[in-house]
């Protein structure tokens, strides 16, 4: 089994904002909860808590939990949980999403970027839905941009000769992401009341030195750097390498570096429960 990626927190919050940005896009195609003024959320994949942060922003008086795999994002999201200033209570624990169920009915379960790295998290979603409470709501966003060079890139350089023994496979082996005619058709499979699904382009502009470098450190190029792990010397000559790949592909401009970044969403809300019906 390939060893998962290690995570730093810190690098992956270096291009907060532009992380950010998509799930506030998501969160504004999300409807009313059914859960009144306390919904229960779950964030899957809540990473070091910044975005869940937001969804008490949005529901002040819910009931969140950030449900992640990495104790080490899960430590940097640890000093967000308590009781939140509109009343209501955010928590973060530990839980891999290819095998989590729900142990309540919830209002809203939401994903911003993380399910990519969940093999056949779609399979995942019949479950799901079927712990939303009448009327809740999946939403959730990936990466729609395995093909560009940021990727294309780093999955060429380690099925190189030089690396091919020691990463092959290792810049896609993690990431798994369906089309987005696919991700509808299955939600709409599902019986939902409604499934908005569509995908926009973000068109980046990054400052600093080698930016697309470090955006990727903290994501896709994660698992390379965690096989390397235990051979510093290795593992800066193979990012010395992907650095050059990089600047050719995104040269550095007088404003900065332009990064365009697909991404994929999808919302499905399920039936709302009949007028009168008891709870």
């Amino acid at each position: 089994m390939p060893q998962a990626p290690a995570w730093d927190p810190g690098q992956y919050l270096r291009h907060a904002t532009h992380r950010t940005r998509p799930f506030h896009d998501l969160l504004a195609r999300v409807g009313p909860l059914p859960g009144g003024a306390a919904p229960r959320i779950a964030d899957i994949g809540c990473g070091p808590g910044n975005v869940t942060l937001r969804l008490a922003d949005r529901w002040p008086g819910a009931r969140i939990t950030g449900y992640d795999t990495s104790r080490e994002m899960l430590a940097a999201a640890a000093p967000h949980a308590g009781r939140t200033p509109g009343g209501g209570v955010l928590e973060f624990r530990y839980a891999d999403a290819a095998r989590w169920t729900p142990r309540e009915r919830h209002d809203l379960i939401v994903s911003n970027a993380a399910l990519q790295w969940v093999p056949g998290h779609a399979d995942r979603f019949p479950d799901w839905l079927a712990h939303l409470t009448p009327g809740g709501t999946l939403a959730f966003q990936v990466p729609g941009n395995l093909t560009a060079p940021s990727h294309a890139l780093l999955a060429e350089l380690c099925e190189s000769p030089a690396w091919r023994d020691r990463l092959g496979g290792q810049a896609g082996r993690h990431l798994h992401v369906l089309r987005p005619a696919e991700y509808a058709e299955l939600l709409a499979g599902q019986g939902c009341a409604a499934v908005d699904v569509w995908e926009t382009t973000y068109v980046q502009l990054l400052r600093g030195e080698d930016p697309v470098l470090e955006w990727t450190k903290g994501t896709a190029l994660r698992p390379v750097l965690t096989a390397l792990a235990g051979d510093p010397r290795a593992a800066g000559e193979f990012v010395r390498q992907y650095r050059d790949l990089l600047r050719a592909a995104y040269p550095a401009g007088p404003h900065g570096t332009v990064f365009p970044f697909r991404r994929i969403f999808a919302v499905a809300r399920t039936a709302a429960a009949p007028a009168g019906a008891a709870d």
